[in-house]
């Protein structure tokens, strides 16, 4: 009993120190980030809950701009509730895991209309909110509302493998990193914490070459002891990505303008603008009069040169593109846009490239 207690208690010393040695970092070297409060001020939880379902597989670089626009359309979180749904989709397109969008304006709408527009300050109580997870949620309690709770990212994750040399691959090895990483939680500054452990993963203990000697936890970290930090986290072996096809069409009438499509509600890309496709499957499509069956009008159709590719995180997209001109007076599912105005529409990137490698061969 009394080595147990002498092994919890050095633990506990050691866990003292690491939270001073970081936060004394992250006093001198925090990230400037639109979402983050600067020292003194309060932090506003519609801009931490915002920023954390953006940075959702998504880097910081990437949402910049987006979370500046949101904010400057839509300032607080009444505002996103009354927003229209294409319009915040519009703004959405490029960020991809487009269901996060549609989640993000059914919370919105649950805090503003059943919590009078304040987030609840409870774990459970962020929990119950639509498309807020284990993580979300305690990133945002520790964050804006001061909670002893430790969220563990991408970024929290690798620092906790590599002090503790988890050895574990991913994703098995997220359980015990995420036990490891529990006791983090600070109960005094526990959202600084909690974000100086995101700045040291983004901005040191990086995923390659992290910089170990400008690390305020160098003296803690067991894998730097053993001297391979870059190895961990470990991870097993990646299945191959799948591989799909489809056929898009591009078909104008003679005001110039192109056909597009909504996407149903449901499922990948949800709510998206797209052009006229085949259904997306393993295995090309070589059966002209199969692709002729989900051609959106009988028109004179040709191949335009190369094709577009597309990486999704479970598949990999091929895109042949046919073109057309409508025949005056055509009908067809779906409504006529000109280019110029796509912008306007929620267009995700696959379909961008695809109206990128029209436009190129025009």
């Amino acid at each position: 009993m009394t080595k147990n207690k002498r092994i919890s208690k050095a633990d506990h010393n050691s866990l003292h120190d690491i939270r001073v040695a970081l936060l004394h970092w992250y006093d001198a070297h925090r990230r400037d980030l639109a979402w983050r409060a600067k020292p003194g001020e309060r932090p506003d939880p519609y801009r931490i809950w915002l920023s954390e379902i953006m940075l959702q597989q998504t880097t910081v670089a990437a949402v910049k701009s987006y979370f500046e626009r949101f904010t400057t359309l839509w300032p607080d979180v009444a505002a996103l509730a009354a927003a229209e749904d294409a319009d915040v989709m519009a703004e959405w397109a490029g960020l991809g895991y487009y269901a996060r969008a549609r989640n993000l304006l059914k919370c919105a709408r649950v805090v503003a209309n059943d919590h009078g527009g304040v987030f609840p300050d409870t774990l459970d109580g962020l929990l119950a909110l639509p498309g807020i997870g284990p993580y979300t949620a305690r990133a945002i309690a520790a964050i804006a509302f001061d909670l002893p709770e430790m969220p563990v990212d991408g970024n929290i994750e690798r620092v906790t493998a590599r002090l503790y040399h988890i050895e574990t691959p991913l994703p098995a090895g997220k359980t015990e990193i995420a036990a490891k990483a529990a006791p983090f939680a600070d109960p005094q500054r526990p959202g600084d914490f909690a974000q100086a452990m995101m700045d040291l993963g983004a901005t040191v203990c990086t995923p390659s070459s992290p910089k170990c000697l400008m690390c305020p936890l160098a003296g803690f970290c067991r894998a730097r002891a053993k001297g391979d930090p870059a190895r961990l986290p470990a991870r097993a072996a990646k299945a191959k990505r799948p591989e799909r096809c489809c056929v898009m069409f591009w078909i104008e009438n003679a005001e110039g303008e192109v056909l597009l499509r909504k996407r149903a509600e449901s499922g990948l890309l949800g709510g998206m603008t797209e052009l006229p496709s085949t259904p997306w499957r393993e295995g090309v499509w070589p059966d002209e009069q199969e692709i002729a069956d989900h051609r959106p009008l009988d028109a004179d159709w040709h191949d335009v040169p190369g094709e577009a590719v597309h990486v999704f995180t479970h598949f990999r997209l091929t895109i042949r593109l046919l073109r057309a001109t409508a025949r005056q007076g055509a009908n067809a599912d779906g409504f006529w846009v000109r280019p110029e105005d796509f912008p306007a529409h929620a267009l995700p990137t696959v379909i961008k490239k695809a109206v990128k490698l029209v436009m190129g061969n025009r």
